[in-house]
């Protein structure tokens, strides 16, 4: 059995009765937090894939289930709606994605924060996942954390139709959009990922740079070239720097999708004289099959390859939060009613309090830390 949750791709509702008491237990829990931790403190955990399903197992929803972003982040979105604990959501899934750009610029004036930076931070995470970073999954939730300090987190999730399974990514107050970027990713580790934003990428980036800056006839030249020697066609002039088997470079590029360049787009990168990688990844139209082209000419004609390594982390794991009301899929057994309304219950009383009897809870941490799940009650949903 897999120590993480595989986020396999599920259809299905949460239940009124049981959206119901999330709501209220997803409350009680975000008051507590930031009370304890602050607003940032809040965000690095929502950033934490092990953190964030932990508090999807505590309020009853599918611990191994795509749904367990989307319904997790929705119901802390909504609460935060409606409490002034000083953090924000922006985004969602589908439509509500979207919207972002919108709600950042609503929430940061709400905040007396200048909106445009976390705009252009939301594009450009958004952009990394999908074109920087490609492992075969469609971006459709995106979810902006945003805090009245500044601080952000962003959580979003691809989908990978052919495989039916999801992953998720982490963001957190990133210095850096294009080195090893994120928080984490959560998910299974794929075999193949093209992954330009690796912490080793430098010479890669800067040699693909000078590529666009030459315009996009010159790549198109080179990827017909490639494609042409990859069939057994060789041309009477060509340069090959080394004993490589184009045939089966190229095969990877390709499972990853077509390689189509937009032409427009690399114009207006060589006119506008794009000076870095964030900038090159945030132009209208360089789509994740332009950059596959690019990285193939990049690779296969100046020798500089990008890194083909996933990124998904393995972390520990946070099963055993199950066990508090139990899973909406009944793993590892049906959602209590009662122990849910007590557990809200209880929390209600312990918000009311001083910090200081809230700390005598602390004790329960000793009694849980070591304890261990049965291992067959895991089961896939």
């Amino acid at each position: 059995m897999r120590n993480v949750a595989e986020l396999p791709l599920h259809g299905g509702h949460v239940p009124a009765w049981l959206a119901q008491r999330m709501r209220k237990l997803t409350r009680l829990v975000l008051i507590l937090a930031v009370d304890e931790y602050g607003t940032k403190g809040l965000l690095e955990r929502l950033s934490d894939p092990v953190w964030f399903q932990a508090f999807n197992n505590l309020i009853g929803m599918d611990w191994d289930s795509s749904g367990s972003t989307t319904v997790t982040v929705g119901m802390i979105k909504e609460v935060l709606s409606r409490e002034e604990l000083g953090v924000k959501v922006a985004g969602g899934k589908g439509k509500a994605s979207r919207r972002t750009p919108e709600e950042l610029k609503t929430i940061a004036e709400r905040y007396e924060l200048d909106p445009e930076p976390y705009v252009r931070t939301s594009r450009l995470v958004a952009k990394v996942d999908t074109v920087a970073f490609q492992t075969g999954y469609q971006l459709y939730h995106h979810a902006f954390f945003l805090d009245e300090e500044g601080n952000w987190a962003v959580v979003q999730q691809g989908m990978n139709e052919k495989a039916k399974l999801a992953r998720r990514y982490h963001w957190f107050d990133a210095e850096t959009f294009t080195l090893n970027p994120h928080k984490a990713i959560a998910g299974i580790r794929g075999e193949l990922a093209l992954n330009t934003v690796s912490g080793d990428s430098k010479e890669f980036q800067k040699t693909l740079l000078d590529l666009v800056s030459e315009g996009p006839e010159k790549v198109a030249r080179e990827v017909e070239t490639i494609k042409a020697i990859a069939k057994g066609y060789r041309p009477l002039v060509y340069y090959r720097p080394r004993d490589v088997d184009e045939r089966a470079i190229l095969k990877r590029y390709e499972s990853l999708g077509k390689l189509e360049l937009n032409r427009r787009a690399l114009e207006f990168a060589r006119e506008l004289g794009v000076g870095n990688y964030e900038e090159l990844l945030l132009l209208k139209g360089l789509g994740p099959s332009t950059l596959r082209a690019l990285s193939l000419v990049v690779e296969l004609v100046y020798e500089t390859p990008p890194s083909w390594k996933d990124r998904v982390t393995h972390p520990p794991d946070p099963f055993k939060f199950t066990y508090a009301v139990g899973g909406k899929d009944r793993v590892p057994f049906p959602v209590e009613k009662g122990t849910y309304d007590d557990l809200i219950s209880f929390l209600e009383k312990l918000v009311e309090r001083n910090r200081e009897e809230r700390a005598l809870v602390r004790n329960v941490v000793k009694i849980t830390r070591n304890w261990k799940f049965p291992e067959d009650e895991k089961r896939p949903t």
